[in-house]
């Protein structure tokens, strides 16, 4: 295995990590409470909308560059048997994590959300749904951000 190389895309993986989950938490820690403070209920949904055009291709390409170079690190390094060890949890974890935001981001999203959110009847109940999905993605984030840099590190 090349180190220089693996080197390198553990660089890459980790800046992929703060590019993305430190925009979900920019958007759910100061976007969503600034809007709800802004705007009236009825409003709220479309403000998001109008804010999150200018996040969405940034995250798109986060988390491609995460799951990139997650999986070819695992490749490299033939770290799958970590998978079937529950000591590793956090690898569990960081798959997870990535498989929502890629399955939202790059299926749910322009597939269904999307039409659903512009046609939405109820655009109050659907941006307090996104709020609390993004605070409960957040949480998440922060354990498995936290497991793998302590289980990467052996404190795990």
């Amino acid at each position: 295995m090349d180190f220089a190389l693996y080197t390198l895309a553990r660089c890459l993986h980790v800046a992929a990590i703060v590019g993305w989950i430190g925009g979900v938490w920019f958007v759910t820690l100061i976007v969503m409470p600034a809007i709800s403070r802004s705007e009236a209920p009825a409003a709220r949904l479309a403000a998001f909308h109008r804010i999150e055009q200018g996040f969405a291709p940034q995250a798109k390409f986060w988390v491609l560059l995460a799951g990139a170079s997650g999986f070819w690190m695992t490749y490299q390094a033939d770290l799958w048997s970590r998978f079937a060890d529950p000591a590793f949890w956090w690898m569990h974890a960081m798959l997870a994590l990535w498989t929502v935001f890629a399955v939202m981001l790059f299926l749910l999203e322009p597939l269904f959300l999307h039409r659903r959110m512009a046609q939405s009847a109820t655009p109050e109940a659907d941006f307090a749904r996104m709020v609390t999905v993004h605070r409960l993605l957040s949480a998440l984030a922060l354990v498995t951000v936290l497991g793998a840099m302590g289980g990467a590190h052996g404190l795990i």
